[in-house]
């Protein structure tokens, strides 16, 4: 299967949805990464989640601190056990391994790499390369300029990787190929923004007037302007996006929403 192929449609004019990313779970529901509990981080943006109406939530990669599959199967069970009702879609991290993605996949968690409306749509794309740092692949390229080419609605694109430098120390392992990426995405025509992860906290770039957007980390976020490795907790965090078109234009209002510990 295509990585676009499996789709999911929603029947509304209007969509809201929420961007979390870099969970960096553990097997042990009591991990920390730099001494914050991400298991409790996750359960707690879960549940603010749950209030806000969602139509559908993204998770924006690295799933996984310690690369077990039960840090895998505590993603699932604290989503199953949250009071979110909304499916789950998923792009994989440079932690994370997509076979065991898509095997807790099903219900409530999708693997569906392609959302759209009848006005708008969304694309989830891998970035995952060979090391920590970001690659998307020439065939997987291809499959995005030629899914943009197929529809006439503007669209949202999602990935891990920072495709842009944003002068801190992740710049070394960001998308290697991000310019490369983001031509193909303004040159389609039908491309709104760019939403990322990976850098853990929050940043708004342009690229040929293409706005781009990093989401902060549900665990610890990493301190902005810093070459230096420098982490501080701030709380989970995430994106809240809502969605409208009219004349063919798509809007997007959208907030990070910051918890405190």
């Amino acid at each position: 299967m295509a990585w676009f192929d499996d789709s999911v449609y929603f029947s509304k004019s209007s969509l809201r949805l929420a961007h979390i990313t870099d969970s960096h779970l553990f097997a042990d529901p009591n991990g920390e990464y730099f001494n914050v509990n991400t298991a409790e981080h996750f359960a707690k943006a879960l549940a603010h989640m749950a209030k806000q109406s969602l139509d559908g939530v993204i998770f924006g990669g690295d799933l996984t601190q310690d690369h077990s599959f039960d840090s895998y199967l505590l993603f699932a069970e604290l989503i199953n056990s949250s009071e979110l009702t909304c499916p789950v879609f998923w792009v994989p991290g440079n932690h994370d391994e997509i076979a065991m993605l898509k095997r807790i996949s099903g219900g409530q968690i999708h693997s569906a790499k392609h959302i759209h409306t009848q006005a708008m749509g969304v694309l989830l794309i891998n970035s995952k390369g060979p090391t920590p740092a970001g690659w998307v692949s020439n065939e997987h390229i291809n499959e995005i300029t030629q899914r943009l080419a197929s529809v006439d609605t503007p669209h949202l694109v999602f990935c891990h990787h920072n495709p842009l430098a944003i002068n801190g120390y992740l710049d070394k392992h960001m998308l290697e190929n991000g310019p490369q990426l983001l031509n193909v995405l303004v040159n389609s025509g039908n491309v709104a923004g760019v939403f990322h992860g990976h850098v853990h906290n929050e940043y708004a770039q342009t690229f040929r007037e293409l706005s781009i957007y990093a989401t902060p980390a549900s665990s610890v976020q990493f301190t902005k302007n810093s070459v230096q490795w420098r982490q501080e907790n701030c709380g989970p965090a995430y994106r809240l996006l809502d969605l409208t078109t009219q004349d063919n234009a798509l809007t997007v209002k959208t907030d990070v929403v910051w918890l405190n510990a």
